[in-house]
């Protein structure tokens, strides 16, 4: 039996207060991921459980960790993985539900990041060759050239809604670029189409049981994305360039090269991992720059400070909330068994606000200490859009700050979007 090296904690009261109300309650708390008060502010109820019940047992059937050591050991250590994909869908499901049935699943189940060594290494392999650091390093130029072609297009207006008219079309463009796909290749209309359909298909990461409405729109957007750059391999096939693309094309794991399929995996993980997290950490960030005006006053007039204040906003306000692991094999969380099979859900952005190893976690500042947040996830299912999202956003709120420092958002309701896992604006008006 594996141990995970994390400390026994104390234990409190029996329920965290609802975000709005404090008050106590007899009957036994248990965590839901679809409790609709995590939508609008989940953090007293992380606060609670990481004060008071840090090894939680959910009724459904999984733990909840919150502290900063143990959500990291859980997201490290290899006695955590991924487990079997199908068991781990169909639990939510009733019995006889087919999940391969779905595209969307059936996707999800050949994603790298869903997948435990060895498919897991030589999938990831690839997509991280295509975003390592020397590559997002030469991008950059390009990055700022983009970010400022769109700011061409939007300053004369006014107003915009930041996540669809900006934080959407940003990584888009940018992983367009990369991909070697041109700007006259692709019209504005296929590109918020592409926008939208990641945007849809990722709610299958959601470990909850989809209603068939939206699992049939998953369905769509999945086949959609598929059909569209299985188009592109063809043409590369026939006319290679040199680009991307048509290196993933050539690419060959062993004597084989890729297969259709995983082609597709791989590029549509490529444009999630560029897209997911960049465009949400655009949206919370700047609507927390808004909520705290003097820190965004403080980025207009240091631009300098960008780089800090994407690492603050990653901690503070992270785009990925938490990820789920399975026990490989027995072991022990903070003297808690946990069972071999059973799944454990890190809550990555309850330990980003641990006060156990950040002083003043609740306060938002932007020139805060290099602090290493949780919102990348960590071990071999670290994000590889990480340094890329990470650059979008440096350059981003750089250009932001200094072409509109008189932009204003309205702060007022925020319209979170449906799901735990991610967290985003479904849309964010602006005006300057």
């Amino acid at each position: 039996m594996s141990t995970c090296p994390v400390r026994r904690p104390a234990r409190g009261a029996s329920i965290p207060p609802p975000c709005f109300r404090i008050f106590t309650m007899t009957r036994t708390y248990s965590f839901d991921p679809a409790d609709p008060e995590l939508r609008v502010d989940p953090y007293p109820r992380f606060r609670w459980l990481r004060d008071n019940d840090p090894v939680h047992w959910s009724d459904l059937g999984f733990w909840v960790v919150t502290g900063y050591e143990d959500a990291r050991d859980v997201v490290r250590a290899e006695v955590f993985g991924q487990g079997d994909f199908v068991a781990n869908i169909a639990l939510f499901y009733e019995p006889g539900f087919d999940v391969l049935a779905h595209s969307s699943y059936r996707w999800l189940s050949e994603v790298f990041v869903m997948r435990d060594p060895p498919d897991h290494t030589r999938l990831r392999k690839l997509v991280v060759q295509a975003l390592d650091a020397r590559r997002i390093t030469a991008m950059r130029p390009r990055i700022a050239a983009i970010t400022e072609q769109l700011l061409d297009e939007l300053e004369p207006r006014g107003s915009m809604d930041v996540i669809h008219d900006f934080a959407y079309r940003l990584p888009t463009r940018v992983m367009c670029d990369m991909l070697g796909i041109a700007a006259h290749e692709v019209s504005e209309e296929t590109l918020g189409k592409l926008n939208q359909a990641i945007a849809d298909s990722f709610i299958v990461f959601e470990t909850r049981a989809l209603a068939p409405a939206e699992l049939a729109h998953a369905d769509a957007q999945i086949d959609f994305l598929t059909d569209y750059f299985d188009g592109i391999f063809e043409q590369r096939r026939r006319e290679p360039r040199d680009d991307l693309t048509t290196a993933l094309v050539n690419a060959r794991d062993g004597n084989a090269r890729l297969s259709r399929e995983e082609l597709s995996t791989v590029v549509i993980g490529l444009f999630g991992a560029g897209f997911e997290t960049t465009a949400h950490m655009i949206g919370n960030g700047l609507l927390t720059l808004q909520r705290f005006p003097e820190q965004w006053e403080l980025l207009c007039r240091e631009p300098a400070l960008a780089r800090q204040a994407v690492e603050e906003i990653l901690r503070y306000e992270s785009s990925l909330q938490a990820t789920y692991r399975t026990a490989l094999e027995d072991t022990v969380i903070r003297g808690t068994p946990i069972r071999k099979g059973q799944r454990v859900l890190a809550i990555l952005s309850a330990g980003n606000r641990d006060p156990a190893v950040l002083p003043d976690a609740e306060t938002f500042d932007i020139r805060r200490a290099p602090h290493k947040p949780l919102s990348f996830g960590g071990g071999i299912h670290f994000c590889v859009g990480a340094e890329l999202a990470r650059a979008e956003g440096e350059v981003a709120f750089t250009a932001l700050t200094r072409r509109l420092p008189q932009l204003r958002v309205d702060t007022r309701d925020p319209a979170w979007r449906a799901g735990f896992l991610f967290r985003g604006l479904e849309r964010l008006q602006a005006r300057w």
